[in-house]
């Protein structure tokens, strides 16, 4: 799914505020391969998503990202699980800011469209952190958290060179500018972005290292230039009709970073053609 986040309406405050300049993008997190696999809330096809098993899955695999969705707890302790609510996948119901960590580990993680795929506690950052370190690099979609906060985690994890950030919002993009300037960041393509030209005039203003968006609005100049420009692309591909047939779509264009629900079967056909 696209996110829609509409970054380039705030361009006039971030350079007001001194937030854009000519400083050299951040370091990205180390890789062992060259075509980018991401895998979207983990390798839930035989897990529940955003759960341990599904990022030891995703490890299994030889992923190079897990994406996985930050949220706070009453209690402010930072969990995982993509929507606001508990209802969709768990046994439970409420919001997860309404609930304390005690209350959201009773609960039965579960995906209620296939339950052959079992049951799993609420995941932690801390323990998908320690999972991760070493293992694969973490692709954070930062939901509802506090950067100082989720960051402090991160550097106690010793995991700070192996984090990307997604910023929905306005105030996240500050906030991390300034409680880890070097962490890289990561933003959609506003939708109306469909040529080089526009594509550089966003890229002239804003300082993220990482570009996200829908695999089908980059064209093939676009991935040439943005990629002579020295910023990583990783599009989204994952959705119901998810297939060869788009993932070769996205291949040919030049993409070398892709976001999918079949991580496994993904990196199989990449590996097939000798493109991994």
């Amino acid at each position: 799914m696209h996110r829609l986040f509409k970054f380039f309406e705030i361009g006039i405050c971030l350079i007001s505020y001194g937030y854009i300049n000519a400083q050299t993008l951040k370091p990205l997190p180390a890789i062992r391969h060259n075509f980018i696999v991401v895998a979207h809330r983990g390798d839930h096809t035989h897990a529940p998503e955003n759960t341990l098993k599904a990022f030891e899955n995703a490890i299994l695999d030889s992923a190079d990202y897990v994406e996985i969705d930050l949220r706070t707890s009453l209690d402010s302790q930072l969990i995982i699980m993509h929507d606001a609510s508990v209802d969709r996948m768990t046994d439970g119901k409420g919001f997860v800011k309404d609930m304390n960590l005690e209350s959201l580990k009773k609960l039965r993680v579960q995906d209620k469209v296939h339950p052959e795929r079992g049951e799993a506690a609420v995941a932690t950052f801390k323990e998908v952190l320690q999972l991760c370190k070493g293992r694969i690099n973490i692709y954070l979609d930062f939901k509802n958290a506090e950067p100082a906060v989720a960051y402090k985690e991160i550097i106690q994890s010793g995991m700070e060179k192996q984090v990307i950030v997604y910023i929905n919002e306005e105030e996240q993009y500050y906030k991390w500018r300034k409680t880890a300037p070097d962490m890289p960041l990561m933003v959609s393509l506003p939708d109306h972005i469909r040529d080089v030209e526009s594509m550089k005039n966003f890229l002239e203003k804003y300082q993220v290292e990482i570009l996200d968006g829908d695999y089908d609005q980059y064209s093939v100049d676009m991935i040439r230039t943005v990629g002579q420009l020295g910023y990583l692309v990783v599009t989204d591909i994952q959705g119901m009709d998810e297939a060869p047939a788009k993932w070769n779509l996205a291949i040919e264009k030049g993409i070398r970073g892709l976001q999918t629900d079949h991580p496994k079967e993904l990196i199989d056909y990449l590996s097939a053609r000798g493109i991994r």
